[in-house]
């Protein structure tokens, strides 16, 4: 399968997925007598659109790819003004998993899907309005930064996803290991980061690389049917399933926990989540029931 097509098979799920109107929501948390406790609850994309992949800019800004006149686009909210604007002028391609780049309040990164499949890593700035290609002739679909200067990402190889470390400043690219998954983490206060692989029955499981010596290291399977988690705190898991929360603690060692059910807000198949710099919030996708 050539890779252009890989692309555009590998995207179509964004086209499915926009059709049961996915939004991003937001709320406060609070761990409360052995749950998490959630307040403050809405909806932060509200539109008929695409609307999924956030990530925290800082403790007030959420980033996440939005739908903008049919395009799917950068779109940033402002917690303390209500606010949603969009990050740069609008391309020809749709921006997909927006992260502000470590240490640049002003360059946002986003992968970038052309009308023609090319799909490429791309920065853009918010006061030049200039977008640059960040790692040349690779197809990322899935990443995050370890600092400005490091990327660990999935990036589409025959059909499937590979685990590529890229160190930006050398223009150097390693691929770590095959077959991999959608969700990659930097761990909170900590010299590591955190990746799902395939496993042989076709489940996610979670491993942690350690960035100084390069290990890989077993942390737990994801349940069935769950490709999406973040880390609440530098030891915590979080994922989503139907309307509810659930928690691995990778100190006990036990099994994942259910800790909130968001029922009340009439919502359903909770995938993507991102938590806030100080772990005072959580953004998550849905769709309403």
């Amino acid at each position: 399968m050539n890779q252009t097509l890989a692309s555009l098979l590998f995207f179509a799920s964004f086209n499915i997925i926009a059709q049961s109107n996915p939004e991003v929501y937001l709320c406060d948390i609070k761990s409360e007598n052995g749950g998490l406790a959630t307040s403050n609850f809405q909806n932060i994309s509200n539109d008929e659109g695409y609307d999924s992949q956030p990530s925290f800019a800082n403790n007030n800004t959420v980033l996440f790819a939005g739908n903008k006149n049919g395009q799917t686009d950068i779109a940033m909210y402002n917690i303390s003004e209500k606010t949603k604007t969009w990050v740069h002028k609008t391309t020809e391609g749709g921006e997909y998993s927006p992260i502000q780049i470590p240490g640049y309040e002003t360059k946002t990164s986003a992968v970038r899907l052309d009308p023609d499949g090319l799909q490429r890593l791309y920065m853009y700035d918010v006061i030049s309005n200039e977008n640059i290609e960040l790692i040349e002739d690779l197809q990322v679909a899935y990443y995050d930064f370890y600092n400005a200067e490091t990327i660990i990402a999935s990036v589409l190889s025959d059909g499937h996803l590979d685990l590529v470390f890229s160190n930006l400043n050398e223009k150097r690219t390693d691929t770590i290991l095959r077959n991999v998954g959608r969700s990659i983490h930097k761990v909170p206060n900590s010299s590591s980061m955190s990746y799902t692989s395939v496993n042989e029955d076709k489940n996610q499981e979670i491993y942690v690389l350690d960035m100084e010596t390069m290990e890989s290291f077993f942390v737990c399977q994801l349940p069935v049917g769950i490709q999406d988690c973040t880390w609440l705190n530098d030891s915590q898991i979080l994922i989503g399933s139907g309307s509810k929360l659930y928690i691995y603690d990778t100190f006990l060692n036990s099994d994942w926990k259910e800790v909130a059910n968001l029922s009340e807000y009439n919502i359903k198949n909770i995938t993507r989540l991102a938590v806030s710099p100080d772990e005072g919030r959580l953004s998550l996708v849905a769709v309403s029931k």
